[in-house]
């Protein structure tokens, strides 16, 4: 484990491939989620010659509690500063769920140094879950039940095939949420603004701004359950980003733990293309 210094803290994260030469790629998971998901990706892509950092949201996994902001925007700017610290140039970035959105902004701020995208189970806009959903989850999130709650619905979330150590990453989960400190940065990331919503605004609405010039691609599971047409949120998200759709059988909200047979590939396909074009 390894440690960023920021501002008002430090962020963890692991290192694979560190004395590799290839394309650096930093991957940034989503709420309630542990850098360690990224585990089988980040190990193919140091297999195929990349170097590969996956990064703790803000007051998550190991990453210290002591920020004051925990939005999408801020874990871009974490994203972006854990790029120049290791050097990257012509960085891609992969994102899950939240993370997706924050590696997204990255992109739009940064054209210099984001070059490829890879956006898995995208969170880029609200799902419409209705009052019950809404009261749902504000229950759910009420301690002191809500570490095991939301444990449940992290496992939820696996909709498919189960992870090689998957009992083991539910043990991180819960350990992460049941501390009062720390389940209080997890909650003010979970209820905390959106902001890749506000700038997909103004790429879809009168701004007329412009999508990520990054080369992307849309990674969704088949069985994503925070959708209820995942493919038609994955060709939604295609369109504002410009990018391209792949969908993942037997998978729900956890494409780079569930099926990294399927997306290692797609990613090192993503870093070879931008490669091809730099």
């Amino acid at each position: 484990m390894h440690h960023l210094q920021r501002p008002e803290g430090r962020i963890a994260y692991d290192l694979y491939g560190a004395r590799n030469t290839g394309t650096l790629v930093i991957c940034v998971p989503g709420m309630f989620d542990h850098r360690a998901s990224f585990r089988f990706a980040g190990a193919a892509l140091a297999e195929a010659g990349y170097r590969v950092a996956a990064m703790d949201l803000r007051g998550h996994g190991d990453s210290d509690i002591t920020f004051s902001d925990h939005t999408d925007h801020a874990a871009s700017t974490d994203a972006i500063a854990l790029a120049e610290e290791l050097g990257g140039e012509r960085t891609v970035m992969v994102g899950n769920s939240l993370g997706a959105g924050a590696v997204t902004i990255a992109a739009l701020e940064r054209p210099d140094l984001v070059a490829g995208l890879a956006l898995l189970g995208p969170f880029l806009r609200m799902p419409r879950t209705g009052w019950a959903g809404n009261l749902m989850q504000k229950a759910l999130l009420v301690r002191p039940w809500a570490p095991r709650a939301l444990t449940f619905f992290y496992n939820r979330l696996h909709a498919g095939r189960t992870p090689e150590g998957h009992d083991e990453q539910l043990e991180r989960i819960l350990g992460m949420l049941r501390p009062a400190d720390r389940y209080r940065a997890v909650l003010a990331t979970i209820n905390g603004p959106k902001r890749t919503v506000e700038w997909l605004d103004r790429i879809t609405g009168t701004e007329g701004a412009e999508p990520p010039a990054a080369e992307t691609v849309v990674i969704m599971g088949e069985q994503d359950p925070d959708w209820k047409d995942p493919r038609a949120e994955a060709r939604w998200v295609a369109s504002v980003t410009g990018g391209r759709v792949v969908m993942v059988p037997e998978c729900g909200h956890y494409p780079q733990s569930q099926r990294p047979d399927v997306v290692a590939p797609v990613l090192v396909d993503l870093v070879e293309k931008v490669n091809a074009g730099a």
